[in-house]
C-alpha cells in the first residue's frame, strides 16, 4: 500500500494547531493539490463528511472524507473514498519542548484497474508529501 508520512514541528500552541488542522476545510490553505474542501455534514466530530476536490496530474479528483476517529489534541483520522481508491489520512499531534509535532500519514488503497498504477505511485507521492509538509509548516508558522 503506497503511503506518505511526514513529520513537522511548529512553535505554536497545541490548541491553535489542533483547531486549525482538524477543521479540514483549511486544506485549501496548506495542501497544495487541494482546490476546495467543503464540510457537507456534521459538526467536525466523528461522522462529519467533507468533500475535497484536488488537482492531480492535470485532473480534478473528488474525495469524500469522513472523520473516522478523534482523540482530542492527539489524533485526527479521516477515511476517504474516490471512484478508484480508498484513503486513510491520519494526523498525530504531540507537544514537545520545541513546539507541536505533527505527523501526517496518508495511505492509498487502489481498487480495480487503479491497482495497476500502484508500483508508480511512490514517485509522485514523494513530491506531494514534501510539498504538503513544507506548505503545512509555513502556514502553521503564520498562525
Amino acid at each position: 500500500m503506497p503511503a506518505i508520512e511526514r513529520t513537522i514541528t511548529v512553535d505554536q500552541p497545541l490548541d491553535v494547531v489542533w483547531d486549525f488542522l482538524t477543521d479540514f476545510t483549511t486544506t485549501e490553505q496548506w495542501d497544495p493539490p487541494t482546490v476546495t474542501t467543503q464540510r457537507v455534514s456534521g459538526d467536525g466530530g466523528v461522522g462529519t463528511v467533507y468533500r475535497n476536490v484536488s488537482s492531480m496530474l492535470g485532473k480534478e479528483v473528488e474525495v469524500e472524507y469522513t472523520v473516522a476517529e478523534i482523540q482530542p489534541r492527539s489524533l485526527f483520522r479521516l477515511a476517504g473514498t474516490t471512484t478508484a481508491m480508498d484513503l486513510l489520512d491520519t494526523m498525530r499531534f504531540e507537544q514537545t519542548p520545541a513546539g507541536v509535532q505533527i505527523t501526517y500519514i496518508a495511505e492509498f488503497h487502489p481498487r480495480g484497474a487503479a491497482k495497476l498504477a500502484t508500483p508508480l505511485m511512490p514517485l509522485g507521492l514523494k513530491k506531494i508529501g514534501d510539498d504538503a509538509a513544507q506548505s503545512m509548516q509555513e502556514t502553521l508558522a503564520r498562525l
